[in-house]
């Protein structure tokens, strides 16, 4: 059984590939409720930072430090550099990824950090961005800043 959590990073990545953006999702969870949520929207919204993630904390609003140092931060891919500092910046303890085989992000910087990773290798989200990749390599390549 799927984490419902990880379930609804799911949700939101398809949302935005529904929107014609990059299946990518996020939610924050503090005390077991999702406090924020969202998906990438680079291409929805012409952005050059709405990564899922950035996206899921702006969609938090303002959160006071002991919040952050009680959330877990879901995502259905490994956070890029941008959102691991992010992540960081605020101290929240533990990330949970979805999938981390189509692109990892600084997770061993993360590691010594002291943020907690659980990476699940969920198949869905496996699936999700190998078929995005297949479909949109350009599109790819910009949102991760390769040429």
């Amino acid at each position: 059984m799927r984490d419902p959590f990880l379930q609804a990073a799911i949700d939101e990545a398809k949302k935005g590939l529904a929107e014609g953006g990059i299946p990518i999702g996020s939610v924050l969870v503090i005390d077991g409720e999702i406090v924020g949520r969202g998906h990438n929207q680079r291409v929805q919204q012409g952005s050059a930072i709405l990564h899922a993630e950035m996206d899921c904390f702006e969609q938090a609003g303002r959160l006071s430090p002991a919040d952050y140092k009680k959330a877990t931060l879901y995502s259905t891919l490994s956070p890029c550099d941008m959102c691991s500092g992010t992540a960081l910046l605020y101290g929240i303890p533990k990330i949970v990824i979805g999938e981390n085989h189509t692109f990892q992000g600084p997770e061993a910087y993360l590691r010594s950090r002291g943020v907690e990773l659980n990476i699940v290798q969920d198949e869905e989200c496996i699936k999700l961005m190998q078929d995005f990749i297949a479909a949109a390599p350009n599109l790819w390549f910009e949102d991760i800043g390769k040429v």
